[in-house]
C-alpha cells in the first residue's frame, strides 16, 4: 500500500505547514481589517490589503457540513473517511478530516464542537479535528 497523497509547501503556506509539524494552528490575519482567513495568500481576501501576518489560533472550531467516504481510493484507505468543512472560532473556514470518531451521521451532528490535532501523513503532519469532549 502507499503513502496516502500529501500537500507540497509553496513559499506562501510554508509557515502554515511549519507550524502544523509543532502542533499548532496558524493562519493568516490582516492587520488592517483584522480579520482572520484562510487558505493561505500574500494579500487580506476581504480589504485586499498587504498588511498580513501569521498568527497561532485557538484550533477550536464548528462542524458545519461533512461526507462520509465509504469508497476510498486505494492511496486514501488508512485516512479518515470524514472530510468535512470546519469553521474555526476566528471565523475562516477549512477542509479537513474528523478523526477520533466512528464515522455514522448520528455521531456527527452539525455544530459539533471540535478541536484540532495533528496527524502524520508520510513526511508531512496535517491538521485534523476531532470532537472537542475527546480531546480533553
Amino acid at each position: 500500500m502507499t503513502d496516502p497523497i500529501v500537500p507540497k509547501p509553496t513559499p506562501e503556506t510554508a509557515p502554515y505547514w511549519d507550524a502544523a509539524r509543532e502542533g499548532v494552528l496558524r493562519i493568516q490575519r490582516c492587520d488592517s481589517c483584522g480579520r482572520h482567513y484562510f487558505y493561505p495568500r500574500s494579500f487580506c481576501r476581504y480589504c485586499t490589503s498587504v498588511n498580513v501576518e501569521w498568527t497561532d489560533v485557538s484550533g477550536r472550531a464548528r462542524l458545519v457540513s461533512y461526507i462520509i467516504n465509504h469508497r476510498p481510493l486505494p492511496q486514501f484507505a488508512s485516512v479518515s473517511p470524514v472530510i468535512a468543512l470546519v469553521e474555526l472560532d476566528e471565523g475562516p473556514r477549512m477542509m479537513t478530516n474528523i478523526v477520533g470518531i466512528e464515522p455514522n451521521p448520528e455521531n456527527l451532528p452539525l455544530d459539533m464542537r471540535l478541536k484540532v490535532a495533528f496527524e502524520q501523513r508520510g513526511e508531512m503532519t496535517l491538521p485534523v479535528f476531532r470532537p472537542e469532549e475527546a480531546s480533553e
